[in-house]
């Protein structure tokens, strides 16, 4: 137990992770429930990992929620998932702002429905000035959505293709003003980056754990934390021997 209380043996903590919280329907398929109640056992999930984060000293966490690939799935499911996030908001919002969490919103608003737009933008605004832990949430977002609007955005504001470089690209990005993520987590072990963090996850560490987001708890983020730490970071480069 000592061990879970103790930040002393990870050698480095990355500033901004990032998780694709995938095996919702998986996990309650084996246990002979409906995909939805997989989602919300996920959704409780995120109370755990988001203090458990905080104390790990994490300083942004980036969670994908909701891709703009999901708008395909059957439609009680997408009714249920968008729900389930409003009542996220209405329930865990009062102690996320208490406990100094800052809330952000990373894709599209348009399309969800006016009251849930609502429920979000105040959640945005109401934790604006907080900074013990900055929560990224992806919802209805897509990795290559967001450099599509990028460039619309370049060239709706006329800029010289000669002033276009990675800085300038990634102010246009949804994520302008945050720092790219260190650790990108995807559970329930499938190898795949679906569309998530495209530009900004280049140089970031991947972990593929096998469990099933749902189950994917304090103990788990620290073997993921430990990994990581382990890891020689390059950028592309190499880090000369002595």
């Amino acid at each position: 137990m000592a061990k879970k209380e103790s930040l002393e043996d990870l050698k480095k903590i990355p500033r901004h992770v990032a998780i694709i919280m995938d095996g919702n329907g998986r996990w309650a398929k084996e246990r002979g429930l409906p995909r939805l109640a997989g989602h919300r056992a996920g959704t409780e999930n995120l109370r755990t990992i988001i203090r458990a984060s905080a104390k790990f000293g994490i300083e942004y966490l980036t969670l994908y929620a909701f891709s703009t690939e999901n708008w395909s799935r059957p439609k009680a499911e997408i009714t249920g998932l968008l729900h389930i996030l409003a009542d996220v908001i209405d329930k865990e919002l009062k102690e996320l702002h208490e406990e100094g969490a800052r809330l952000i919103h990373i894709g599209h608003l348009e399309g969800l429905p006016q009251k849930l737009q609502e429920k979000v933008r105040h959640a945005i605004e109401l934790t604006k000035d907080n900074s013990r832990v900055n929560i990224i949430i992806a919802f209805n977002y897509g990795g290559r959505d967001e450099i599509i609007n990028a460039i619309k955005n370049i060239i709706r504001d006329d800029i010289d293709p000669e002033d276009v470089d990675e800085a300038l690209v990634s102010s246009y990005m949804f994520t302008s003003g945050l720092p790219d993520p260190d650790l990108v987590i995807r559970t329930s072990g499938e190898l795949r980056t679906s569309n998530f963090l495209t530009w900004q996850s280049v140089y970031a560490e991947w972990y593929f754990p096998k469990v099933y987001w749902p189950d994917f708890n304090e103990e788990e983020l620290r073997k993921a934390l430990e990994d990581y730490s382990e890891r020689e970071r390059r950028f592309g480069g190499l880090v000369e021997e002595s």
